[in-house]
C-alpha cells in the first residue's frame, strides 16, 4: 500500500497543484476499487465475475472518453497544466502506467476465478479439453452459425486493411503458403453480432460429468470464440499453414464534442455519430501469444504508436465474461431483490390517480418498483380526460415500455412532449 504524502493544507495558497487529485488519475482509482470486489471471498462467485466485467466495462469507457481526450490535446501540442500541475502529456503517462497495473491485477483475478469457477461447475475450457463428443457439435455449429458471417481477409499490395469497429476483435493470421513457402498475413474480422462465449452441450457418457451429479452440480463447459476459430482457422485458407496467430481488439476515441447553440442538435449529433464511427485508434490490446513480428505489422496498419499497444497476459477484453453468469445458480448470486410497489395504489385497485387524488405520492426507488411509474404512464396514455404529458427521459431503450405509453397517447391525439438527454453518454444514437 502506498501512504499518500503528508501535507500541510494550510500553508498552501488556493490554487496550488498539491491540492489537487487528478481527475484521471482518481477515476483509476475508482475502477480499482471494483476490481478489489472480485477478490472479496464474502461475495458470492458470480457476483465477483461481474464486478471483473464491470471493470473490463469501466476501463473501455475511460479510454474511449478521458484517455481519448488527453491524447487528443497531445497531438494538437496543448501544454496547459491541469489543476494538479501536469501537462496532458504527463497524465497520459501516467494513466497508461496506472492502467497498465490494472489490467495485470485483473489477470491475476481472473486467472484465480477460472479454477473457482470450475470447481462450481462453471469451466471455460481450452481447445486440448475439447472431448470427442463435442467435436461433432463444434464442427456443425461453425459451420451453421459462425462461417456465414466471417470474411477472411489477406492483406497483402491488392487487399488493404480492413476497417475495424470500436472495440472490434480481429484475429491476426501469420500464414505459409504450402510448396512455396511464401508468407502471408491475414485477418478474421469477429462480428460484433456473435457472442464470446459459447456453451457446449452434455456429454451424459462423461465420467466427469456422472462425478459432478453425484455432488448435485450439474456442469456447464464454454469455449471462447478464439478458441473456436483457432481450431478452424486452417480450413478458412486452404493451401496456406498457420504459422502464427493472435487475437487482437481495439479502442477508438468516442468523445463526442457539441455545441448546445446549433441550430439542429438532433442532425448534429447524426454527424457526429457517424465521425466517431472512425475515430482515432488509441489502444491496442494483443494476446501474449502473438508474435512480435504480426503485432507490429497490425500496429503499423492501425497507426497506433508503441505506447498505445497493450499485450494482455490474461483475457484480451474482460466485459465479456458476464456471458458466463449462468442463470439457475442462485447459489452463486445475490439474493434477488424485490422492491415493493406502493400500497395505497393497490388498495386502490391499481388505479394511479385515484390514489394520488386521496394524496401525494413520493415513490422512493429502489426501495419501490419502478413499475408504478409505468403504470402511472400508461393509464394516463388511456384516459380520456388526459389532455397532455410531458415527460423528461435521459436513457431510452428499443423496447422502452414509457415509449411505448407516449406514442399511444399522441396516437390518440393528446399532447406530448418529451424532454431526452441527447447528450447521455454512449445512449446518443438510441436517444
Amino acid at each position: 500500500m502506498i501512504i499518500p504524502e503528508t501535507i500541510d493544507i494550510k500553508s498552501l495558497s488556493l490554487d496550488h497543484p498539491k491540492r489537487f487529485i487528478n481527475r484521471e488519475i482518481s477515476w483509476l482509482g475508482f475502477n480499482q476499487r471494483v476490481l478489489e470486489e472480485v477478490a472479496n471471498t464474502n461475495h458470492p462467485l458470480l457476483e465477483r465475475l461481474r464486478f471483473l466485467s464491470i471493470s473490463g466495462s469501466n476501463l473501455d469507457e475511460f479510454f474511449m472518453v478521458r484517455v481519448a481526450g488527453l491524447a487528443g490535446q497531445v497531438r494538437q501540442n496543448i501544454i496547459e497544466v491541469s489543476p494538479d500541475g501536469l501537462t496532458p502529456e504527463q497524465q497520459l503517462e501516467q494513466v497508461r502506467a496506472r492502467a497498465k497495473k490494472l489490467m495485470a491485477k485483473q489477470d491475476a483475478q481472473w486467472k484465480q476465478l477460472k479454477p473457482e469457477l470450475s470447481k462450481n461447475g462453471i469451466k471455460v475450457i481450452s481447445p486440448k479439453d475439447i472431448r470427442t463428443a463435442d467435436k461433432e457439435w463444434l464442427e456443425e455449429f461453425f459451420l451453421d452459425q459462425i462461417l456465414p458471417v466471417l470474411t477472411p481477409i489477406a492483406i497483402d499490395p491488392a487487399h488493404p486493411f480492413p476497417f475495424v469497429q470500436n472495440r472490434g476483435f480481429i484475429i491476426a493470421l501469420e500464414l505459409e503458403q504450402r510448396g512455396t513457402g511464401a508468407a502471408m498475413n491475414a485477418l478474421l474480422p469477429i462480428p460484433q453480432q456473435l457472442k464470446r462465449f459459447y456453451k457446449l452441450p452434455k456429454d451424459k457418457l462423461a465420467k466427469i460429468k456422472k462425478k459432478k451429479k453425484k455432488s448435485g452440480i450439474s456442469e456447464r463447459r464454454f469455449i471462447s470464440l478464439e478458441d473456436i476459430l483457432s481450431i478452424y482457422a486452417p480450413q478458412l485458407f486452404p493451401g496456406y499453414d498457420v504459422v502464427g496467430q493472435g487475437v487482437m481488439r481495439i479502442i477508438r476515441d468516442s468523445d463526442i464534442e457539441v455545441e448546445e447553440e446549433a441550430e439542429d442538435l438532433v442532425r448534429l449529433f447524426e454527424r457526429a455519430l457517424r465521425r466517431r464511427r472512425r475515430g482515432v485508434v488509441i489502444r491496442l490490446e494483443i494476446s501474449a501469444d502473438c508474435s512480435h513480428h504480426l503485432a507490429s505489422f497490425i500496429a503499423r496498419e492501425l497507426n497506433v504508436s508503441s505506447e498505445g499497444v497493450v499485450i494482455c497476459k490474461g483475457l484480451v477484453g474482460y466485459e465479456d465474461t458476464r456471458q458466463l453468469i449462468v442463470k439457475n445458480r442462485t447459489d452463486l448470486t445475490f439474493p434477488p431483490y424485490h422492491p415493493r410497489f406502493p400500497q395505497r395504489i393497490l388498495d386502490h385497485g391499481g388505479d394511479c390517480f385515484s390514489a394520488i387524488r386521496e394524496k401525494d405520492i413520493l415513490v422512493h426507488h429502489p426501495y419501490e418498483s419502478f413499475d408504478v411509474v409505468v403504470q402511472f404512464i400508461r393509464q394516463a396514455a388511456d384516459d380520456p380526460n388526459v389532455v397532455a404529458i410531458k415527460q423528461t427521459l435521459y436513457r431510452t431503450s428499443s423496447d422502452s415500455p414509457i415509449i411505448a405509453a407516449l406514442k399511444k397517447a399522441a396516437e390518440a391525439g393528446k399532447s406530448v412532449m418529451a424532454l431526452l438527454e441527447l447528450k447521455a453518454r454512449f445512449d446518443e444514437a438510441a436517444n
